[in-house]
């Protein structure tokens, strides 16, 4: 099971076209404002400015999701800088912190009848599954209890 990842960006919620540049640059591995401008307007049927990526791209980096890095590209002979942009979490981490978040938020409800309600709706598969987690919990907690002393206890 993967812990959550250290780096967690500020704001999760990202919106359709936010969502959709990051998974470019997460298929590509890192990618420019060219690279990602180029992969848009692929598509003939979408017509999307080269300023309006960066825009996003900055608002990505404000909310922690990615990093740039300089780059020296070369154009008829000339070095000019540029801005490489790398993701801040992998994809499976983003994942990660969007179940955390969801789970979070159903467990802020607080209310056991709404909780109850809810399980009351699960089917067999589904009741299956969280009873496998509720084991993979309580191995993990016992296999890190093991080899720790509490404060005043013999080791």
């Amino acid at each position: 099971m993967s812990p959550l990842p250290r780096h967690r960006p500020h704001h999760l919620s990202l919106g359709p076209l936010e969502a959709e540049i990051l998974a470019i640059i997460w298929t590509k591995g890192g990618a420019t404002v060219k690279d990602i401008h180029d992969h848009i307007l692929a598509d003939p049927d979408r017509d999307l400015a080269q300023a309006s990526v960066t825009t996003v791209l900055q608002r990505l980096a404000k909310k922690g999701w990615l990093r740039r890095e300089a780059i020296k590209q070369g154009q008829s002979g000339k070095l000019r800088r540029a801005y490489q942009w790398q993701p801040t979490v992998s994809q499976q981490e983003a994942s990660l912190l969007t179940a955390h978040q969801q789970l979070q938020s159903f467990l802020a409800v607080g209310s056991p009848d709404i909780v109850a309600a809810f399980a009351d709706s699960l089917d067999t598969a589904e009741l299956d599954q969280l009873d496998a987690i509720a084991d993979r919990l309580r191995t993990l907690r016992q296999s890190q209890g093991q080899g720790q002393t509490t404060p005043g206890e013999e080791p």
